[in-house]
This record gives structure tokens, C-alpha cells and sequence, in this order.
């Protein structure tokens, strides 16, 4: 995706000709092609966009994104011609009611453990020779998750109702399972106790819940540009306000 990243209080963002242009007290700090663009995404406070470059990026399908410091969405300037899709948001508001809820549940689910299970044998390979022990343990854990995902795979239901308790058990299973060995891997000078979300002041659980933060705005578009509702998941349950379908893909 061809991005453009705002990160400095007081800047302007406006249209220049076919350009996004960025200034500052008058200063250009960076110009972009509209064309070819995907995404402007707006890291720091004090930012004002003028009404041109607006139009033109609603017009184009330039996302425009709002994130906090921490990395947590605010706000996003997209056209209302996304929201048209009526037939493509029916489907999925009536896939949650049958057999399709399943499939699509079992593969948020499965596909989040492999990619666990993958990512702990790539980050494990490189200790093979000098922590034997670390490797190993490593190893485990990625075959423990494995047959997590090959429980998830064998679980049978109507519709994501009757299923979802055992795909959450089983999540959380992996999940302990893999962050214990994830600790692991991390380099000893950094002191991480294990995985922490939400008031988070800890470099590592810092860091990712602000890749999380940036994962989400893109996940958010790609759902928004596919005609779908990000407030209509599967697994993760309804709740007012809460994208669920968006946190579903996270996964």
C-alpha cells in the first residue's frame, strides 16, 4: 500500500496541483502524487487538512486516518459511497445465521494459530546452535499450537452460537501457549513479563499494541473497501460500537 505518514504537530496538508502537499509555517516538508496513493494517515495532534485535499482524496478512495499516540484509530475520512453495498452487507449480516458463520469462524481462528505456530519456528531458527534449549522449546510450543488449530479445524455446529465457546477456549489456550514462548525469544536485555493490552507503559507490549493500532487501520479500510460492515464479525460478539468483523480479521 502507497501511504503517506503525518507525524509532525502543526502541519497543513493540502492540494497542490495532482500533489498532496505537507507544510509547515509555510515550509514544504514533503510533496506525494495523488495518483497511485492509497492512504494518508495522520500520527499527531495540532494537523489541518484543507477542504481541496479532502474532496479529492474522497473522490480518488484515499483513506484518510486519525490515530492517537498510542496507535489507536480516532477518526476516518472516507467516501459515503462505500457504505452502498447493500446486497454484499445483507449476505453477511445473514451468513451469521448459518452454516457460513462456522467456516468463516474456524478460519479467523485456525489461521491466527498457524501464523503463531509459523512465526515461533522463524524466530526459533536462528538459535538452533547457540540455545538448543530455546530452540527446542520453541519447537514445542509451535507443535502444541498446531494441534490446537487441528482441534479447531475438527469442530462441528450449525452456526457460530453453538461453536464459539470452543473456538475461544482453544484461542486462549494457544495464546498462553505461544506469548510464554514469545517471552522467551526476546532479547534477555529487554525486561517483558508477558503480554499486556490496554494501560500497557512496558517497551515490548508498547510497541505491539501500537503495531495493533496501525493493523487495525488497514484491516478497517480493506473491510470498508470489500462493501462489507466492520461492526458485523463472528466470533468476537456484537456489542454497540464494537468492530467486531474488523477484530475478527486481526486475528
Amino acid at each position: 500500500m502507497a501511504e503517506l505518514i503525518i507525524d509532525k504537530y502543526g502541519a497543513f496538508i493540502g492540494k497542490h496541483s495532482e500533489r498532496v502537499r505537507v507544510t509547515m509555517k509555510g515550509q514544504v516538508l514533503e510533496e506525494r502524487s495523488l495518483y497511485g496513493l492509497d492512504h494518508l494517515m495522520v500520527l499527531s495532534g495540532g494537523v489541518s487538512l484543507s477542504a481541496d485535499i479532502i474532496r479529492e482524496c474522497a473522490q480518488r478512495g484515499i483513506d484518510i486516518t486519525f490515530l492517537s499516540g498510542s496507535g489507536i484509530p480516532y477518526a476516518r475520512l472516507i467516501s459515503p459511497s462505500l457504505t452502498g453495498t447493500v446486497k454484499t452487507r445483507r449476505e453477511q449480516l445473514m451468513a451469521y445465521l448459518d452454516q457460513r458463520s462456522v467456516v468463516l469462524g474456524k478460519a479467523f481462528a485456525g489461521g491466527k494459530l498457524a501464523n503463531q505456530a509459523n512465526l515461533l519456528r522463524y524466530m526459533a531458527k536462528n538459535r538452533r546452535e547457540g540455545s538448543p534449549e530455546l530452540y527446542e522449546r520453541a519447537r514445542e510450543a509451535a507443535f502444541v499450537i498446531q494441534d490446537y488449530a487441528r482441534r479447531i479445524e475438527e469442530i462441528r455446529g450449525v452456526d457460530i452460537e453453538a461453536v464459539r465457546q470452543q473456538l475461544m477456549v482453544l484461542e486462549a489456550h494457544a495464546a498462553k501457549v505461544y506469548w510464554e514462548a514469545a517471552r522467551g525469544l526476546i532479547v534477555p536485555a529487554v525486561d517483558w513479563d508477558g503480554r499486556a493490552t490496554r494501560g500497557a507503559v512496558d517497551l515490548v507490549n508498547s510497541a505491539l499494541n501500537y503495531g495493533y493500532g496501525i493493523l487495525y487501520s488497514h484491516i478497517e479500510r480493506a473491510v470498508l473497501l470489500a462493501g462489507l460492515d466492520p461492526y458485523a464479525g463472528f466470533v468476537h460478539v456484537d456489542r454497540s460500537g464494537k468492530p467486531s468483523l474488523v477484530l475478527d480479521l486481526i486475528e
